[in-house]
């Protein structure tokens, strides 16, 4: 039987995720390097109790409309909607504004496992090399340290971090065929390539569906043997989102003002 990884639809993508899943989420900062139709397909799921793993805690739509973007969800998704108990990253807050994630950890609402972003990165990728654990000298001497096994490398103070394993991983590509062969673009490749692989079921987001064959051989980054469903988004963008139109909230619009304005001070004072 041919090989066919390709998916009908998101909500397909994500029918057999559960309560008290662990899931990896791609991206790097930017709404798009992230997998945002398989958030909101895994949001309308109703599943509670993740364990999320991922660079960033999201931002919320507002703050990507207000950027232009016409796809505005990120993993902020589920934090607003209560469906996140943990979160293992290395940046779950915001500096432009308070973002929900970040207001539910200072509440004790959500549990938060500081990881570095590089530890982070590699705890990821040995459990998609079959790696136990791995010495890194990132966070000796700090609260990163605390109860784990240390080792004196070459003069360095080195924490033992073990590999971070999933039930799922969501991640953004930008083309596919149907054995699962992915390319990627520009940003979208950060995080979203070592995720690939590392979940018990990898489920891919692309931007396009190509033929067997298309693909470049030395193009392609992730070899289909480390995913498991492919689905694509909509070629409409804009007909698909109509319906998600929606007023961008005040406070946020305010929050994003004073923070560029800030930035934009610090930049011209060390320019």
């Amino acid at each position: 039987m041919p090989i066919n990884k390709i998916v009908g639809s998101f909500d397909e993508a994500v029918a057999d995720f559960f309560d008290g899943a662990t899931i990896m989420v791609g991206g790097f900062a930017t709404v798009a390097s992230c997998p945002s139709f398989l958030l909101q397909a895994l949001a309308r799921t109703g599943v509670k109790n993740l364990t999320s793993i991922s660079n960033t805690g999201g931002f919320g739509p507002d703050i990507w409309a207000i950027q232009g973007y016409k796809v505005t969800e990120d993993i902020d998704i589920l934090a607003r909607n209560g469906r996140v108990k943990k979160v293992i990253g290395s940046a779950p807050a915001s500096i432009m504004l308070e973002n929900n994630l970040g207001r539910q950890i200072k509440a004790g609402e959500v549990e938060w496992e500081r990881v570095p972003l590089g530890t982070l990165t590699e705890r990821i990728r040995c459990a998609k090399a079959g790696i136990g654990a791995v010495y890194v000298p990132v966070g000796s001497g700090t609260v990163i340290q605390e109860g784990k096994e240390t080792k004196v490398i070459d003069g360095k103070v080195h924490l033992l971090e073990y590999a971070i394993h999933a039930d799922f991983a969501l991640i953004k590509a930008h083309k596919a065929d149907r054995w699962g062969n992915l390319t990627y673009r520009k940003a979208t490749r950060t995080v979203n390539e070592t995720m690939a692989g590392a979940a018990r079921v990898t489920i891919v987001e692309v931007d396009e569906i190509v033929e067997l064959g298309e693909l470049d051989p030395e193009a392609i980054v992730t070899p289909g043997v480390y995913v498991d469903r492919v689905v694509q988004r909509p070629k409409d963008i804009d007909e698909s989102i109509a319906k998600d139109e929606r007023e961008v909230d005040s406070r946020v619009t305010e929050s994003h003002r004073k923070f560029m304005e800030t930035w934009k001070g610090k930049a011209k004072k060390e320019g």
